[in-house]
């Protein structure tokens, strides 16, 4: 089954099939066939993932990615603006290349890799932070909205979780078709719209307007639809038996997934903000 994250998509797709697990297994070719043990699980004896896993690798990767972000925050307030801009740049590019390598790699779940997300996308995040809160909404309270930005992400984190849970929402392979194909298209909008205010000053989905604010909702809308895929990939890899070490490949996955969310919230903000 693919998925619209690209990180989460290549934890299951470097592990073969497309055969049914109990009627939808994306993993092996027969059902009574765990592809884990066969790639080496029962040679090491790595104990599989569990819940707990997740929850604590996701737990540091966040913790990382805050107090780097908090700490690019302080040298833009309290040190120097122009450095706090360069380290945004950096580590927008650096977290951009680091992505891109857990996308197309074939080891998954490695700590280092994601760890070198967190503390580059933490930059960035601190950065981005300073700048639509400190600049784009002169005048206001930047901290009230980052506060409401992150209670935000952290409500629609939650509420989806508690879709997911309830099966409110099914997760099938349509499903994933759709939503890969839809953030395919976000993806290329959103490269064109910076390539034109690159070159020809153009900005219409990003400059603030109603066209901006609803580009937002959009992409705030995928991002947390994309949680249903992020959460179905981490519990069929938990049932599957996945080595422990994976649980490192799914927090960068949900990391990059509530990024994405928290500066789509943030935006929406400032742009409500300046009206």
């Amino acid at each position: 089954m693919r998925s619209s994250n690209p990180v989460m998509n290549t934890l299951t797709k470097s592990q073969g099939s497309t055969s049914q697990y109990g009627g939808n297994n994306p993993y092996a070719a027969d059902q009574n066939v765990n592809p884990f043990d066969q790639q080496g699980r029962g040679q090491s004896a790595e104990r599989p993932m569990t819940v707990d896993d997740v929850v604590t690798k996701t737990g540091i990767t966040l913790a990382v990615l805050i107090v780097m972000a908090v700490v690019n925050f302080f040298i833009g307030v309290q040190v120097s603006y122009g450095l706090s801009l360069i380290l945004t740049i950096v580590g927008g590019i650096g977290s951009f290349v680091v992505t891109l390598i857990a996308a197309f790699s074939k080891k998954f779940g490695s700590a280092p890799l994601t760890i070198s997300y967190a503390v580059l996308d933490g930059l960035f995040v601190g950065g981005f932070s300073l700048l639509f809160a400190g600049v784009n909404v002169a005048g206001s309270d930047g901290m009230a909205l980052i506060g409401q930005a992150i209670m935000g992400t952290v409500g629609v984190f939650i509420g989806m979780l508690v879709v997911y849970k309830t099966g409110a929402v099914k997760v099938t392979p349509k499903f994933n078709k759709i939503m890969f194909g839809l953030i395919a298209g976000v993806a290329v909008l959103a490269l064109g719209n910076f390539l034109t205010a690159i070159f020809f000053d153009f900005n219409p989905l990003r400059d603030g307007g109603v066209i901006s604010i609803i580009f937002s909702l959009v992409c705030i809308v995928l991002a947390a639809m994309s949680f249903l895929t992020d959460f179905d990939h981490a519990d069929r890899l938990i049932r599957m038996g996945a080595p422990s070490k994976t649980a490192w490949g799914v927090a960068l996955g949900l990391t990059v997934t509530l990024v994405w969310l928290y500066t789509e919230i943030l935006r929406l903000l400032s742009y409500i903000q300046n009206r």
